[in-house]
């Protein structure tokens, strides 16, 4: 009675079961090495090992290289040979994911199109312009995303930095926090977290210059900005300024090297809490191109740092009479 009331159950699929013996033999790709309990493991893709690179244990051998399987030896042949489009970037309002009808009447084998049907191809182009940006959302984030382009172009910002504010500004657009605000406003706050962020600074006041908003706003937005979406950011150091200082004055690596120690010096001390970073970093400049014999004017630091001379020399009073440097002006 009780086997006949038992429900009988199917057999596992072939498929799986098929499957389930492929993973089960499949090798797992260890992360610790098992000589030294290592972590610091080296991919050698040319000899296709894994590598530690405490002890240099082969820990695994023949591994599959995921890269393309031709090679190119300019931009032309890597062009022709690659068969994937561009990464995704936050730079663009659909991340770069939608198709362009290209401007050249060519078609897929590279034969002219021909003159009657080129104007179906404009209105085609047209048409693919507009279906691009589709509702209010999208007509912000496109208008707001080209703004952060002018804008990082006039500051000379690297692409990195264009990606972390598109990324502020995307997260400001989820939270729905560009209600009532400027975008323009909202761009710039966003382009000066990201700077700080990556650690390529740009001061309020340059910031301000190249949008159309007040050094204020900016920096009202930018505090409304980081409360809200919860940015933790640590202060400007000094010494994030000094490489762009210095290649604007034309001055050495030696005078850099000079001008770092001579601010980790200061911040050791706790001589630069309570003082604008770019006025450190312009008086830091000034005592090393003074030391090493690459003297400039206290007028060209102070134009290119975007400081007074008097905010140059009270620094420079301070750092040399605390640091006993010995320079005389």
């Amino acid at each position: 009675m009780n086997e006949e009331l038992k429900t009988e159950i199917p057999d596992e699929p072939r498929v799986s079961r098929r499957r389930r013996q492929q993973e089960d033999n499949t090798p797992k790709r260890t992360t610790v090495c098992p000589d030294c309990g290592s972590t610091d493991l080296i991919g050698d893709y040319e000899r296709a090992e894994v590598v530690c690179a405490n002890c240099g244990l082969v820990i695994d051998e023949n591994i599959v290289d995921m890269g393309p399987e031709w090679r190119a030896f300019d931009h032309e042949q890597r062009d022709k040979r690659t068969r994937v489009g561009a990464p995704i970037t936050y730079t663009i309002h659909d991340k770069g994911l939608s198709t362009m009808i290209d401007w050249r009447n060519k078609d897929i084998y590279g034969r002219d199109i021909p003159a009657r049907n080129r104007a179906q191809w404009y209105r085609l182009r047209k048409w693919q312009r507009k279906i691009r940006i589709s509702g209010a959302t999208e007509r912000n984030l496109a208008f707001a995303l080209s703004e952060l382009d002018r804008d990082s172009s006039r500051l000379g910002l690297p692409r990195s930095v264009r990606e972390s504010a598109s990324v502020v500004y995307r997260s400001a657009v989820e939270n729905k926090l560009i209600r009532g605000r400027s975008i323009e406003g909202v761009v710039a706050a966003s382009l000066y977290a990201a700077c700080r962020r990556c650690k390529v600074p740009r001061t309020l006041d340059e910031i301000a210059e190249v949008s159309r908003v007040t050094k204020k706003e900016v920096g009202r937005t930018y505090r409304f900005l980081t409360r809200e979406l919860n940015i933790k950011l640590p202060p400007t150091s000094p010494v994030d300024y000094v490489p762009r200082f210095a290649s604007e004055l034309g001055l050495s690596g030696e005078v850099q090297s000079k001008s770092i120690e001579i601010i980790e010096k200061a911040m050791e001390k706790g001589l630069t809490s309570g003082r604008g970073p770019t006025g450190v970093a312009a008086a830091a400049l000034y005592i090393a191109s003074v030391l090493l014999g690459e003297r400039k004017t206290q007028r060209d630091v102070a134009e290119v740092a975007g400081v007074t001379e008097v905010t140059i020399r009270n620094r420079y009073k301070e750092l040399t009479e605390q640091l006993e440097m010995g320079v005389t002006l």
